[in-house]
């Protein structure tokens, strides 16, 4: 499911997993200004009103800024957090960590693992099996609907 945005992105694939080393400058002539405000400069979305908060489609969820595979809809869980959440990845290397000091607090940013863009946060108060909460910005994700069932 191709958009306008994707067209435009020369570096946007499903299937691709080659690791990417774009500047930010060059994303930024890509991306709509949403997106890379969230993606790269690691803002955050206002919790509630995300287009996936919600949303309970089957399917797999994507990084909006490269077409990475992140995480299918299985995994995802209802969250009073106001964001997305999932419990695991559809794979390891799907998403990166790295640890994130910011407005005083102490947690662990997710990455994605192909063009290292900021997609949110992952703590500790998930369900089983994982334990684990992705708090996801819907802006950065993409979804892609099972059609198959």
């Amino acid at each position: 499911m191709e958009t306008e945005q994707h067209t435009n992105n020369p570096y946007y694939s499903r299937t691709d997993t080659a690791k990417l080393h774009v500047t930010d400058a060059e994303w930024k002539k890509i991306l709509p200004d949403s997106i890379y405000d969230v993606a790269r400069n690691k803002d955050t979305e206002r919790p509630f009103v995300g287009k996936y908060w919600k949303f309970e489609g089957l399917g797999i969820y994507y990084c909006a800024v490269c077409g990475n595979p992140l995480f299918q809809s299985d995994s995802k869980f209802a969250s009073s957090c106001g964001w997305p959440s999932f419990y695991q990845t559809i794979h390891k290397n799907s998403v990166e960590y790295k640890a994130d000091n910011t407005y005083g607090m102490e947690r662990t940013e997710v990455l994605c693992g192909r063009c290292g863009s900021h997609l949110g946060h992952i703590f500790d108060d998930g369900p089983p099996p994982t334990y684990k909460r992705f708090c996801m910005n819907s802006i950065v994700l993409d979804f892609e609907p099972d059609t198959s069932k």
